[in-house]
């Protein structure tokens, strides 16, 4: 697993654990025939899509240490906050739950099982 993916799983964990609802948003394309390929996702839509307790939009882009924003994944950020929504950068479990804390999500959902690994 690359490490952005430990720290994507690390993170799902994590919601699941506190009764958030999300979910892994995998963009990309995929080639489906000699001379054709299939596009899916929104180029720069964030890696975890979900929502919060009341039904606020969350988006959690997910990077290794040292990674940086694409244009499309900086703009995709912006119109998330624009609209209202919570978008975290986290390159770690432990950045998401410091990005939910101070939106004022600190204690919602039983953590059950939840790791607390970055």
């Amino acid at each position: 697993m690359t490490p952005e993916g430990r720290v994507k799983a690390a993170c799902l964990r994590y919601l699941a654990g506190r009764g958030i609802e999300a979910w892994n948003n995998p963009t990309g394309a995929a080639k489906v025939g000699p001379d054709r390929w299939m596009s899916f996702g929104r180029k720069g839509s964030s890696d975890i899509i979900g929502l919060l307790p009341g039904g606020r939009f969350l988006a959690v882009e997910v990077k290794a240490p040292g990674g940086r924003l694409s244009p499309e994944q900086a703009e995709f950020l912006e119109t998330v906050r624009g609209m209202g929504g919570l978008a975290v950068v986290a390159r770690s479990r432990a950045e998401l739950d410091a990005a939910l804390r101070a939106a004022g999500h600190a204690d919602d959902g039983p953590l059950f099982g939840c790791k607390t690994e970055s």
